[in-house]
């Protein structure tokens, strides 16, 4: 597993600081979740880390004892014009897979998010709930050392999300480490060993799950948990 190290991250875009001056060591096991208002730089400090955008300062240091394999799931998916089967087949292309093994593995992978009967479906007919499942599948497929998720059950019914949070949860018992996006603070508690909180695009705290959301120190965190009042029934429940 990989553990993540980001030290400085500067970003502007259009006279804007999406990030600004952003330090956290985001360890190599488990879930990671990172939360905050909108406007932290959350969904920003995901794609620093996966090197679709370039800080203007700083640096993301991955720390592993070799290549890292990464999936991205964003809030709204990113599929090719075609079957479902192939947007999953096509990314295990680079993985060197047979067509035989490919397509074996992209079957495995849509019936595990439900998705069997829609195999030959176009991706971009599928509802948003299918297409976010198809996008966990095409991500579960290629076993990923690393999994960046950006509020990957924000649009999905209760059924599809808990399919989804059991999928993610499989795959970092499976050795991947998780970086997970979510307003859901519920979601945060069932899913996320450690939390970092963002704030104006800083890092104001970090640590374990539990005892940051039902303690928290800093002031930014104290007011964002208290504005996401629903994941205190889940606590109390727990």
């Amino acid at each position: 597993m990989p553990a993540l190290d980001l030290d400085g991250l500067v970003l502007t875009r259009n006279g804007t600081r999406i990030l600004d001056g952003l330090d956290a060591r985001i360890p190599a096991a488990g879930i990671t979740a990172l939360i905050g208002p909108n406007g932290a730089g959350k969904s920003a400090t995901l794609r620093v880390i996966d090197g679709l955008l370039r800080p203007d300062a700083g640096s993301v240091l991955i720390v592993s004892q070799g290549p890292v394999r990464r999936a991205h799931l964003f809030q709204r998916p990113a599929l090719l014009r075609a079957s479902a089967r192939a947007n999953v087949a096509l990314a295990l292309v680079p993985l060197g897979l047979s067509r035989t093994e490919r397509a074996a593995r992209a079957h495995a992978a849509l019936v595990r998010v439900g998705l069997g009967h829609r195999a030959d479906a176009p991706a971009t007919r599928l509802s948003g709930g299918e297409q976010q499942r198809l996008a966990l599948a095409r991500a579960w497929a290629v076993t990923p050392d690393l999994l960046l998720a950006d509020e990957p059950t924000a649009n999905l019914d209760p059924g599809a999300t808990e399919l989804v949070e059991g999928l993610i949860a499989e795959m970092a018992r499976q050795g991947a480490k998780v970086v997970l996006v979510s307003h859901n603070l519920g979601q945060v508690m069932r899913l996320a060993a450690d939390v970092v909180v963002l704030a104006r695009g800083r890092a104001v705290e970090q640590g374990p799950t539990r005892a940051l959301l039902t303690s928290p120190e800093a002031p930014e965190t104290r007011a964002y948990i208290t504005g996401e009042f629903p994941w205190t029934s889940f606590a109390a429940a727990s």
